[in-house]
C-alpha cells in the first residue's frame, strides 16, 4: 500500500528494572544486555529506528526509565519511540523531554481511547505510534493490554481502524501466538491490517531468520518489521539483512 517508502528494520528493548529482557509468548524473561550499550550498537548497525518499552512501568521503575531514555537519546541518530506504562499526557511530556521522537501507547489506549486524540490533537500523529498485543483464538483476533495479561472484547481490526481514525500515526501490532517462537510473523493478519489502513503498520512477534524479514514485507504487506532477540543475541546482523531484503527486490535504506 505504501510502496515507495523504504521499509524499516527495528530493534525493540524491552526494559525491566534497567536491564533488556526477552521472553516467549510474553513470558520466561531472560536477560539480554545493557539498553544503552544495545541502542548505540543498533544505531552504528544501520537500524532504521529503536523502540523501547519499559515493560514494568511501575512508579520506581518510572524514574530509572525515563532517565535511561536520555542516555540511550545521546548515544543514537535515529528515530526513537518509547513505550510503556503511558497512561496520560503528563507520561508522553515527560519521556518526549527526555529524548524520544515517538510514543507508544497500548493498554491506556484501549482504556481510554481518546487519549490518542489527545496526543495527536497535541503533538501530531507522526509522534503517536498505537501498539496492539492480539491473539488469535476461535476464529478471531482478540486485543489484549497489561503486556498480554488481559482479554478484551476489542478485535484487531476494528481497533486498529478506531485508532487510525483517532489520529494515530501508526500501529506497531504484535501477535501474541508468534511472539518469540521465531516461526515467522503473522503475515495473514498484517495483510489484511494493511489492505484496511491507510497508515504504515509495523509488524512485531515471531522473527527467526532473514527469510522471514523478506515474508513480513512481500506476504505481510508490513511498512516496518520489529524484532528484539534475534538482534540482541547476534542470531541476525542488520547490515546482512539489509543487504539481503536489498537482493530481494525489498526497498531499504542501506
Amino acid at each position: 500500500m505504501h510502496n515507495g517508502l523504504a521499509k524499516r528494520i527495528i530493534p525493540c528493548l524491552d526494559v525491566k528494572d534497567g536491564k533488556t529482557v526477552k521472553g516467549v509468548n510474553f513470558i520466561g524473561l531472560k536477560e539480554a544486555g545493557d539498553p544503552v550499550e544495545l541502542g548505540r550498537e543498533y544505531s552504528r548497525a544501520g537500524a532504521d529506528e529503536l523502540v523501547f518499552l519499559d515493560i514494568t512501568a511501575s512508579h520506581e521503575g518510572r524514574k530509572t526509565f525515563t532517565s535511561m531514555v536520555t542516555r540511550v537519546a545521546e548515544e543514537i541518530n535515529i528515530p526513537f519511540t518509547v513505550g510503556g506504562g503511558i497512561n496520560e499526557i503528563s507520561d508522553v511530556d515527560r519521556l518526549l523531554q527526555a529524548g524520544a521522537d515517538k510514543i507508544s501507547v497500548n493498554s491506556a489506549a484501549l482504556r481510554d481511547p481518546m487519549l490518542i486524540d489527545a496526543i495527536t490533537s497535541k503533538y501530531g500523529s507522526q509522534v503517536c505510534v498505537c501498539a496492539i498485543d492480539a491473539r488469535y483464538e476461535d476464529g478471531e483476533w482478540y486485543c489484549y493490554t497489561h503486556g498480554g495479561r488481559n482479554k478484551t472484547s476489542r478485535k484487531l481490526s476494528d481497533w486498529a481502524h478506531e485508532a487510525q481514525e483517532r489520529g494515530a500515526g501508526e500501529i506497531l501490532f504484535t501477535s501474541m501466538n508468534h511472539d518469540g517462537t521465531k516461526n515467522g510473523f503473522a503475515c495473514e493478519a498484517l495483510a489484511h491490517l494493511s489492505d484496511r489502513l491507510s497508515i504504515p503498520i509495523i509488524a512485531s512477534g515471531g522473527a527467526g531468520n532473514i527469510e522471514h524479514f523478506r515474508d513480513v514485507f512481500i506476504k505481510g504487506k508490513a511498512d516496518a518489521a520489529l524484532a528484539a532477540s534475534v538482534f540482541h543475541f547476534g542470531e541476525i546482523k542488520i547490515p546482512e539483512l539489509k543487504s539481503y531484503l536489498n537482493k530481494e527486490g525489498i526497498h531499504v535504506r542501506l
